[in-house]
């Protein structure tokens, strides 16, 4: 039979698109499947509405992998100022926010309409609310069951995403797909998830959920220095985001909650120059009025300034520079904006993201053991591992 499609990306998020637009534009027949209702959701919901769509700063340190230097190709052979300058030609107004992720100034929905529109140019058909119901490998292409029709290609693209944010419809199928045609997933996990505590230690905490502070926080050797956020599960914000792709269960999370500051050389000298202030009001010129009443009456209950020894202080102090918390867990795929893991990239070419024992089949994107930090990182390698398997359809 002869293929009636030269590609079939399954998959109309971020890298589906742009490897879609690619091929297209290189003059291969493309076909673009996804199950939701319209392309790109993630895309869509992503930075507040406003989508961080990359990162200035954009190395391959900013990617976790079982080998760390896969991302290495993709990343070169298209860059952050590629994607700005695609954003740029579409009159697509942006701004840096903090730490080189930039953002739209307008909707994420531009960034959607701009990939629609590559689509365009290449001739790329989409079909949306489109399950595949199976995929069969021939000597010469594949054959997909999609809406009880068979369609033929001569290269299958997989870009189907990981498990994270299931209530948009996220499912493992791009794992399925790899392990059907013997390739070798690694473990995977919610990553950039926040991070929930047992009971015991939430009925202490429970006081300071909606409490903000710029923190440092610490899993194993890796530390991200941001904005964490105590909620009613446990602990949120970026810092908290960062840290939870290197946390693993059973393991304890470092938090300097006032960084730069050291507490106990603060405390001590107050004691001397203002000794009849409450330490809940020293403490609140270093960390929010909230969370220095919560540390000071579990450390230092009773009595001014003067009352307290060095023996309360210390204590008090570490609390702020050195916070040793194990959390119990996750919030799971629920809440997790990317997977941590997928397939193996031993199994993939690095420069074209095909498999290397089943020609014509690719992978791109988050269903790939590659993940990124927060701040538009998971983008830019949806944008550059798409273009480059683009390139090779």
């Amino acid at each position: 039979m002869e293929p009636n499609y030269d590609v079939v990306v399954a998959g109309a998020g971020a890298a589906g698109m742009m490897c879609a637009a690619q091929a297209g534009q290189r003059g291969r027949k493309v076909l673009i499947l996804d199950h939701a209702k319209a392309p790109g959701e993630k895309i869509r919901i992503s930075g507040g509405g406003r989508c961080n769509f990359t990162n200035i700063h954009t190395t391959p340190n900013n990617f976790l992998s079982e080998n760390p230097r896969f991302c290495i190709s993709a990343l070169r052979r298209y860059r952050p100022k590629d994607f700005i300058a695609l954003v740029d030609r579409y009159g697509i107004a942006h701004h840096e926010k903090t730490l080189g992720q930039l953002f739209c100034d307008g909707s994420a929905r531009q960034i959607i309409d701009m990939l629609l529109a590559e689509m365009a140019k290449g001739g790329v058909e989409l079909r949306l609310q489109t399950t595949i119901e199976a995929i069969a490998r021939t000597e010469t292409d594949f054959t997909l069951t999609v809406g009880g029709q068979t369609v033929a290609c001569q290269s299958l693209v997989i870009a189907t995403g990981g498990k994270s944010i299931p209530k948009m419809g996220a499912t493992g199928f791009g794992y399925d797909v790899a392990r059907q045609f013997g390739l070798r997933v690694t473990e995977t996990r919610p990553a950039l998830v926040p991070l929930t505590f047992d009971v015991s230690l939430l009925e202490r905490t429970a006081p300071l959920a909606g409490v903000a502070v710029d923190a440092t926080v610490a899993a194993g050797k890796t530390r991200f220095a941001e904005a964490l956020l105590f909620t009613h599960r446990g602990l949120s914000g970026p810092a908290i985001l960062q840290a939870s792709s290197y946390w693993r269960e059973g393991q304890e999370i470092a938090v300097d909650l006032a960084p730069g500051q050291d507490v106990y050389a603060h405390l001590r000298a107050a004691r001397t120059t203002r000794a009849k202030a409450a330490p809940a009001t020293i403490l609140a010129e270093l960390l929010p009025k909230r969370l220095a009443q919560f540390l000071s009456e579990t450390h230092a209950p009773k009595g001014n300034m003067a009352d307290q020894s060095d023996k309360v202080l210390r204590p008090l102090a570490e609390a702020v520079n050195t916070w040793r918390v194990k959390p119990v867990g996750s919030e799971g795929y629920r809440t997790a904006e990317v997977t941590l893991g997928g397939v193996d990239t031993t199994e993939l070419e690095s420069r074209t993201l095909a498999a290397k024992t089943v020609p014509g089949l690719y992978f791109i994107g988050e269903v790939v053991d590659v993940t990124g930090w927060l701040g538009g990182y998971n983008f830019q390698w949806a944008w550059a591992s798409g273009w480059s398997a683009g390139q090779s359809v």
